[in-house]
């Protein structure tokens, strides 16, 4: 691969808002607040990390693509990552000298890589571009291999083009600490003391939510090859990926809008954020506590385009 210019990469700029809503439900627990819903404490909005909607993204596309070459994922449960960059050296070649680098001290996969790079001097790009190929989250996404670190070979720091921004709920969530009973009982100590147990369960009652995204088309065509019929796969897996990720935790999220612009150069002609602030979700004025999507108007600012740059509404909710 030509590591300046693929030939089936996107040629366009894109940016996205997503609008989606939650109901009755923990959209993205917190860890360190004992998996509550996140939330900005000085504003009281809900927050939905970057790296929670990919994981859905990932899901979608294993599912649905994951049996085609080129479209397996990196980052998946149970992954062995390892292993996973282990796949470059099959289809280059060179799998016992990346195995060596992997298992041996320092110094000594230095002397391996050297040896590769002898025998190679553009290696680590051929590795690189070998990982995109494969993987399709590292093709859009991105991804830190640090296996072949140890052995010089610089390739494992990959930039993605499609990069997300944290989701944020429109107006100020109130979670809920619900407590829950099971009747089934852990162990026949407690068995003779108490016929349950309880739990606790975190929801957000209602929350609409509004993700923002980024598309490089140059860092598509010089980094990863990220391509048309990839980007097709994703705007795929944003319209779906709700739908087969329910859970208890997660029974009601519902996609809204899928708003894109779209530039018509590789490096774009306007400022993302010009273009984010004709997108707007507002309150309707008789509604105090939003419970549900109605509660609001969405508005497009379409007018005065900046020249080069179309918008599309690839989805919205009051469309059947």
């Amino acid at each position: 691969m030509n590591k300046n210019n693929y030939e089936n990469a996107i040629s366009n700029r894109y940016e996205f808002v997503l609008l989606y809503d939650v109901e009755n439900c923990n959209p993205n627990g917190d860890p360190d607040a004992g998996n509550l819903p996140r939330i900005d404490p000085e504003t009281g909005r809900g927050i939905v990390t970057d790296v929670c909607i990919k994981r859905k993204i990932r899901n979608y596309v294993e599912t649905c693509y994951g049996d085609k070459p080129g479209f397996d994922i990196y980052i998946r449960q149970d992954a062995v990552l390892n292993r996973n960059d282990l796949i470059a050296g099959e289809a280059l070649d060179i799998s016992e000298s990346l195995e060596k680098i992997q298992k041996s001290k320092k110094e000594e996969a230095q002397k391996e890589g050297a040896k590769l790079k002898k025998s190679d001097p553009n290696i680590d790009i051929r590795i690189r571009d070998s990982m995109c190929r494969h993987f399709y989250d590292i093709r859009t996404f991105g991804a830190v291999m640090t296996t072949f670190v140890k052995g010089a070979l610089n390739c494992g720091q990959v930039r993605g083009p499609i990069q997300l921004a944290f989701g944020k709920s429109e107006d100020p969530i109130f979670p809920r600490d619900i407590t829950i009973t099971r009747v089934a009982i852990t162990t026949e100590e407690d068995a003779q003391k108490k016929d349950n147990e309880i739990g606790r369960k975190a929801i957000v009652p209602y929350g609409l939510y509004r993700q923002e995204g980024y598309i490089s088309a140059n860092l598509a065509r010089t980094i990863t090859g990220f391509s048309d019929k990839d980007l097709n796969v994703f705007w795929e897996a944003l319209l779906h990926m709700f739908d087969d990720d329910r859970s208890a935790a997660r029974g009601k999220m519902v996609l809204r809008e899928l708003i894109v612009f779209k530039h018509d150069c590789c490096l774009g002609n306007a400022p993302a954020h010009k273009l984010f602030e004709r997108v707007e979700a507002l309150r309707k004025d008789d509604v105090k506590v939003p419970r549900k999507y109605s509660d609001y108007v969405v508005t497009i600012n379409e007018d005065n385009l900046p020249a080069g740059v179309t918008i599309d509404r690839k989805y919205r909710d009051d469309i059947p």
